[in-house]
């Protein structure tokens, strides 16, 4: 009996596998002949694309469009790249990278390996530019059916000029259909295009043109050209062309301005970003800092030792790169105010004096831990590429982040000084010391941890900057003149000026840069904030100091 119990279990389980296993036999294979259902018909229309002419081939280029399977669309691709190969020895078309003296063989199907193969033993696929043509438009209307938006979105561009009546049908099919605006945007233009382009009624060809008006396509521009300047065309559709030509030079002029206004609004944020510790060392406490600009390398260097130590997570280095640039450019702003700076009070030609040699020692520092070579900072993957705000308007995507970086400094710094304790003794102490001193503030701690903000924000800085220009020795040199030139233009002591003064200049800078180039432009900058600070000394944003009340 308890034999009977011990195997009877046993015995159960084995029939129930044996059960489970003749269910899912069947219902493998059938799944594998549904996968390998395709194979065939791909097999023959490959093979057949390896002998004949230009013209049959492309009758096998369609008859393998025409088959669902997911290996279509690089299969063709390979054939308009003229990558596939007929292996001369089985007939059979095939995949061949060259290895030596000869060839490794594929099977494009399949991707197993056929093997070498001598030169002789091969044979490109030759395609002609009628043929590649061809399988590029069959790729097209694949992907104009199939895959995500972006995908087809892409197709439909691609088609942008066609006056294949085939294509045109399936755009306008495919019209009614699509619902994501970034498909049916392109649809419609190579529709309206091949409308303008074709033999249809003058009526429908001038409504055509005038749709196209304004659209920066290239395509679309030069059709627009052509039509304007062919004299087949009658003077009523020539005229309509030139309007649309001048209308959408007209779009492109604008956009233009807008990517100007832009890129002069990123070159105020970078200068609001290297002026905002400055603003603090030199407008609150009256320090000349003529080392603000090694400040910025340090916390640029500080981003390129984070990502050598990170190699993998450029992101994650660059994140851990703030507080980083932070904590060692405040740690040493507190030293240098320490050592130096606290003698010098009240003496800002002296502080001047120091603050250059220190900034010397800083360079010279750097050169020999890094050397004098100029080194790279890789920008993260969420940093790259651009966004595309309209038709013909694409802004950069690293330039965004630090214009919202800046913002966010700034706001962070504007509140520590105006809504917290901190802030409040760093405003007493700058507008009447000893008032402060006799109310219980100490005073030299303030300044220590006031230079050391400044220096710290500095160092921040120096991790935007890595990400628009190298990373070297003599890179704060670029901004110190213009952090002196914002905070003056602005208004001492006033953060609110140094971000109005900032964007201002770089908006200023880059208006003039199209006329009068970099160099002039920025020295024509420099005469007007001149002339300006002649009429109005305070600046933009008159603010009491240390200074002033001195």
């Amino acid at each position: 009996m308890l034999r009977t119990v011990t195997v009877g279990p046993h015995l159960l389980s084995l029939l129930l596998a044996l059960i489970a296993a003749s269910f899912a036999a069947p219902a493998t294979a059938s799944d594998s002949a549904g996968d390998s259902a395709a194979e065939p018909a791909l097999r023959r229309a490959l093979n057949a694309l390896a002998g004949g002419s230009f013209r049959d081939r492309g009758a096998a280029a369609q008859a393998l469009a025409a088959i669902e399977d997911d290996r279509v669309n690089e299969l063709l691709s390979a054939l308009a790249d003229g990558q596939l190969y007929r292996d001369r020895r089985t007939e059979q078309v095939v995949f061949a990278e060259r290895s030596g003296s000869g060839y490794t063989l594929r099977d494009p199907l399949t991707g197993a390996d056929l093997g070498a193969g001598r030169r002789r033993d091969v044979r490109r696929v030759g395609v002609n530019n009628a043929l590649r043509g061809q399988v590029e438009q069959l790729l097209a209307q694949r992907r104009l059916t199939r895959g995500p938006v972006a995908a087809r979105a892409a197709a439909a561009e691609a088609l942008i000029g066609t006056a294949d009546p085939a294509l045109l049908e399936l755009l306008e099919s495919r019209l009614g259909i699509e619902t994501d605006e970034s498909v049916t945007t392109p649809i419609q233009t190579a529709l309206e295009l091949a409308t303008a382009l074709g033999s249809a009624p003058e009526a429908e060809r001038l409504a055509a043109i005038e749709a196209l008006a304004g659209n920066p396509d290239p395509g679309v521009r030069a059709a627009l050209r052509t039509l304007a300047e062919d004299a087949g065309n009658g003077d009523t559709l020539r005229r309509a062309a030139v309007a649309a030509e001048a209308a959408t030079a007209q779009r492109l002029e604008r956009l233009a301005q807008l990517e100007t206004l832009f890129f002069g609004l990123s070159l105020g944020s970078v200068l609001v970003l290297a002026a905002i510790g400055l603003a603090i060392t030199f407008g609150v406490m009256g320090v000349i800092n003529m080392a603000h600009g090694e400040l910025i390398m340090l916390g640029a260097y500080c981003s390129y030792v984070l990502q050598t130590l990170l190699p993998t997570a450029p992101g994650v280095a660059l994140l851990l790169s703030v507080p980083a640039a932070f904590a060692v450019a405040g740690a040493i702003g507190m030293l240098i105010e320490r050592s130096v700076i606290q003698h010098l009070y009240g003496r800002p030609l002296e502080t001047l004096l120091a603050t250059f040699g220190i900034s010397l020692i800083l360079q010279q520092a750097v050169r020999s831990i890094f050397s004098p070579l100029n080194r790279t900072v890789a920008t993260p993957e969420f940093m790259s590429g651009s966004f595309e705000i309209a038709a013909g308007l694409s802004l950069t995507a690293t330039r965004i982040y630090i214009l919202g970086f800046s913002l966010t400094a700034f706001a962070l710094v504007w509140l520590l000084l105006n809504r917290s304790r901190f802030g409040l003794a760093v405003r007493a102490v700058s507008q009447n010391r000893a008032m402060a001193r006799s109310l219980g503030v100490r005073s030299e701690r303030i300044d220590t941890l006031t230079f050391g903000l400044g220096a710290g924000v500095a160092g921040v800085a120096g991790v935007a900057l890595s990400q628009l220009t190298n990373v070297g020795p003599n890179m704060g040199q670029a901004y110190i003149i213009d952090s002196f030139l914002v905070v003056v233009f602005g208004g001492v002591g006033n953060l609110w000026g140094t971000l109005v003064g900032g964007l201002s200049i770089g908006m200023l800078n880059k208006l003039l840069e199209p006329f009068a180039g970099a160099v002039l432009a920025k020295i024509t900058v420099l005469i007007m904030v001149i002339l300006f600070i002649q009429r109005r000394p305070q600046g933009l944003f008159p603010q009491r100091g240390r200074a002033a009340a001195d």
